[in-house]
């Protein structure tokens, strides 16, 4: 159903008197307090906890000024690496940790293996000193910190995966000891935090277990990570001040939540995001299906009128996390989750609303189309559940020829931007690469994201003048 393709904190110790002020959330209240108070009380946050902590038990937490050395566990992926960066920078000795071949003879040659903004430089300083890459798993065994990017993926009938992170976690405690604070960072299925606690401490009892859910936009990480406010939870008292001096040292804010509610918080702002752009792919196939731009419609509802200023712009909702999640939410409650299943429907339907734009000019078959993007979204080489591949597959379904052209993407059959432009007979923009924004086609076009500015219906080459006015490049490539 989706397209192919498809890791800080400081050390304990006896004396307290190292406890800094520090900016800290609770329950959406931001306030300065001694991070002392938490050590002082023998360990226990100076928020009151009450029944919503029921189950997690309090350690004496203390703590001294030294930085952690830390291991990341899928240290060389989206998500991993520029935590790895950003720890690295901050004066963390940092070891990533994975099992990618290709990533990791191209991070110890000093390259990305994939765009990040602003990454070569912190790679080019850090490597070799206070940043490390490494296929070996004992590499984490006398760390402070083990951050794992390892979340539950959603089976082909739409069910959380569980298991498969508990697996690993079993593979790898005889590499972690039980003085460590081991950190969930990617997207969990609700309580799965409670269970690798569960997990480790049958077997490393003492270990300290945290969830801190990521919330990056790939390609954008480095920044993001030191400007986006972090969320913390822990199953221990100890484990919950150890994250957030973790992430105190690369995050301006730091919230506190408990570890459910950090699960289902990282969950409900990918569902929201991808049920906002199924509201605004189901309006622009109404429009569509009535040969109305839903362009002129949205810029004339959102033009100085606040309350409509959230609508998003159309185009394909894809990559690796808010299908995905919406899914794990669906499942939690108990498959019941109308706006989210809708939701699913309306977005995966994309390409099937393009094709038909197309069909509607002509008869697409023996035609080539070409596909002008690869990647899930605009300016980026991740390819990870891009509908532009489910595209592909209905257009050779229907008897067309498609040919495909990505600048950011290396894949053998992908053909040059000037020869998709000399032998299509039609084009469809599938990621709204800037790249493409000045073109002039020839052939009919369908772009759904508006990024040539000629409206969202099919257009029969670019007319002289655009009919739907200007939007943000940041709406264009809003996917994640």
């Amino acid at each position: 159903m989706r397209g192919q393709h498809d890791h800080v904190g400081f050390r304990r110790c006896s004396d307290r008197r190292h406890a800094t002020n520090a900016s800290r959330v609770y329950g959406g209240r931001i306030r300065s307090s001694a991070l002392g108070s938490a050590a002082a009380s023998g360990g226990r946050c100076d928020r009151a906890r009450g029944s919503r902590y029921n189950g997690i038990r309090s350690n004496r937490v203390e703590m001294s000024m030294t930085l952690d050395s830390v291991g990341i566990i899928g240290g060389c992926g989206h998500a991993g690496l520029p935590l790895g960066l950003s720890l690295a920078k901050a004066g963390h000795d940092v070891t990533l940790y994975d099992i990618d071949k290709r990533a990791l003879a191209m991070l110890a040659e000093g390259r990305m293996p994939f765009q990040e903004l602003g990454a070569e430089d912190v790679l080019a300083r850090h490597l070799g000193k206070n940043l490390h890459v490494s296929n070996v798993p004992s590499v984490l065994t006398n760390k402070d910190v083990v951050v794992c990017i390892v979340g539950t993926p959603i089976d082909e009938y739409l069910n959380p995966q569980v298991q498969r992170l508990l697996s690993l976690v079993d593979e790898l405690a005889t590499h972690l000891n039980d003085q460590q604070l081991f950190v969930l960072r990617s997207t969990l299925y609700p309580g799965a935090t409670a269970r690798v606690h569960e997990q480790l401490s049958r077997v490393l009892p003492g270990i300290d277990v945290a969830f801190c859910p990521e919330r990056i936009v790939q390609g954008n990480g480095l920044a993001e990570i030191g400007s986006l406010p972090q969320i913390v939870s822990g199953m221990t008292d100890s484990a919950l001040v150890r994250a957030r001096r973790l992430f105190e040292s690369i995050c301006k804010t730091v919230i506190e939540l408990t570890p459910m509610e950090a699960e289902l918080g990282k969950l409900f702002c990918n569902a929201w995001r991808y049920i906002a752009f199924g509201v605004a792919n189901q309006f622009y196939s109404v429009c569509a299906e009535n040969d109305i731009d839903y362009y002129r419609v949205r810029r004339a509802i959102v033009q100085d009128y606040p309350r409509m200023a959230g609508l998003p712009l159309a185009g394909f909702a894809a990559g690796p996390c808010l299908f995905k999640d919406t899914m794990q939410l669906s499942a939690f409650f108990p498959n019941d989750f109308p706006l989210g299943q809708s939701a699913m429907l309306v977005n995966e339907q994309m390409p099937r609303t393009v094709i038909r734009q197309l069909m509607r000019h002509t008869d697409i078959k023996n035609k080539t189309v070409g596909i002008l993007g690869m990647a899930f979204k605009g300016d980026s080489d991740d390819v990870r559940d891009s509908l532009a591949f489910k595209l592909r597959k209905l257009l050779i379904v229907e008897g067309a020829r498609p040919l495909c052209t990505d600048p950011f993407v290396q894949l053998p059959w992908l053909e040059r931007l000037d020869e998709v432009l000399s032998e299509a007979d039609l084009l469809v923009i599938a990621a709204p690469h800037q790249c493409y924004a000045e073109l002039k086609p020839r052939q009919p076009i369908v772009d759904v994201w508006n990024l040539l500015r000629l409206g969202g219906l099919l257009q029969s080459g670019a007319p002289a003048e655009a009919s739907s006015g200007r939007d943000s490049p940041a709406h264009r490539t809003g996917r994640k």
